[in-house]
């Protein structure tokens, strides 16, 4: 099956030899775990768990559009948060970026992530079809 790396403008990219965004394989997009970092790789956008979720939900649309698809495309997260108190807050930027049928998901409260103050990572996996 072939595959093939996906880029979004809108949607940086990580230095080369650390990973890829998004890589399409046959009918399937599978994409990275995403974080609220800004496009000048440095900065981490949102001050809260609902903000991050909502600029990392953003990403995953860039992407799964960039390959050809919609959000209505995506039938698999996971994210992690470092506080399941806040998962409400996840859920809620979640519903606004999905609608019908969500898609499948796990979520899981782990002791942390790339830095202190990122609070939400989401990776995502997509069926596209043959575009």
């Amino acid at each position: 099956m072939p595959k093939s790396r996906i880029y979004s403008p809108a949607v940086a990219e990580a230095p080369p030899g650390r990973w890829s965004n998004a890589i399409r394989a046959g009918e399937f997009l599978f994409m990275s775990g995403q974080i609220s970092r800004s496009s000048d790789g440095v900065t981490i956008e949102g001050k809260d768990e609902y903000e991050q979720a909502k600029i990392i939900f953003t990403k995953i649309r860039n992407l799964v559009e960039a390959a050809g698809g919609t959000t209505q495309d995506v039938v698999k997260v996971t994210i992690y948060v470092v506080d399941i108190k806040q998962n409400k807050e996840v859920w809620r930027a979640r519903q606004e970026f999905f609608e019908g049928d969500f898609p499948a998901s796990t979520l899981v409260e782990v002791s942390a992530l790339g830095s202190p103050e990122v609070l939400v990572e989401i990776e995502a996996i997509a069926h596209i079809g043959e575009n």
